[in-house]
């Protein structure tokens, strides 16, 4: 319900921009607004997942207790149960032997108690086993549990970090925080497309082609890569190629065209027909 109420206050929040997006110089200012409540977001999610990870834990650790008791009191009622049987068996057996004189008492008494040793450590083995599982069981589980902990940990790590990020001015301020990132999380494909951008702002095109055809090389179909690239491409003057980066990136999502028709990286392209084509609304049909 919390969560629900939370989705629907975001919603309240962003419908404004979304019915009339704002101008350029107003984009960084709406985006500082709504930064606290997405953080406040997630770190409410962040504290519920963590709650739910100590009381899966407490009941694990009540459930492996609780079996464990109930091993132990079954294994006193079998052993009372076979000990109680086992002695009106010897009650009768030794009736009948004494009546028919096949052994001595004394030989009567030795086999008695061997059969007894015999017999304990036979559900001694047995229970030493299923103790022996159980715990094992609650091992894994344990590892399992302090696994999610330092998941959760990295996440908090990455999040602070996309967090300042989002706050840096600087194109060089921004690549440090995004190879931080990527030492935390090697391979992460937002952080290197992200890089890529911080690339294109420091005029780094070929570094910029680099980042993304890694990015290419995993998800071809990442459309905030095909978009960087064609950013790229388009500043070094392979026209071409930018505008098939720029077609796949917009098929991928579309808002991107309306992003392309003001970005200042495709001013070489401006009065391309292919590129009028693919950031036409349709509106001057």
């Amino acid at each position: 319900m919390i969560r629900l109420l939370l989705c629907c206050l975001a919603l309240t929040f962003t419908l404004p921009t979304f019915a009339q997006p704002p101008a350029p110089e107003e984009e960084t200012e709406v985006r500082t607004r709504l930064t606290p409540f997405m953080e406040r977001y997630m770190l409410d999610e962040l504290k519920a997942l963590r709650t739910e990870m100590a009381t899966f834990q407490v009941k694990v650790t009540d459930e492996i207790v609780q079996k464990e008791l109930n091993v132990a009191d079954k294994a006193m009622n079998y052993a009372s149960v076979t000990v109680t049987y086992f002695f009106y068996l010897l009650a009768g057996a030794a009736s009948v032997l004494a009546m028919v004189g096949w052994q001595s008492l004394r030989e009567l008494k030795k086999t008695a108690r061997d059969y007894a040793e015999t017999e304990m450590r036979k559900i001694t083995h047995t229970y030493e086993h299923k103790l022996k599982q159980i715990e094992r069981e609650l091992q894994r589980k344990t590892k399992v549990i302090a696994e999610n902990y330092r998941e959760i940990e990295r996440f908090q790590e990455i999040h602070g970090l996309w967090l300042r990020a989002s706050q840096e001015q600087s194109p060089q301020a921004k690549m440090e925080i995004y190879d931080q990132i990527l030492d935390i999380k090697p391979g992460d494909l937002d952080a290197m497309t992200h890089k890529a951008d911080a690339a294109l702002m420091m005029d780094e095109r070929q570094w910029a082609l680099s980042l993304c055809n890694r990015v290419l090389q995993v998800d071809q179909e990442n459309a905030h890569a095909l978009y960087q690239r064609a950013c790229a491409h388009a500043g070094v003057g392979h026209e071409e190629q930018a505008l098939s980066d720029l077609e796949l990136a917009v098929k991928n999502n579309v808002h991107l065209k309306d992003v392309a028709a003001e970005d200042e990286e495709f001013e070489p392209l401006r009065q391309h027909p292919r590129f009028i084509e693919l950031t036409n609304d349709g509106t001057d049909s």
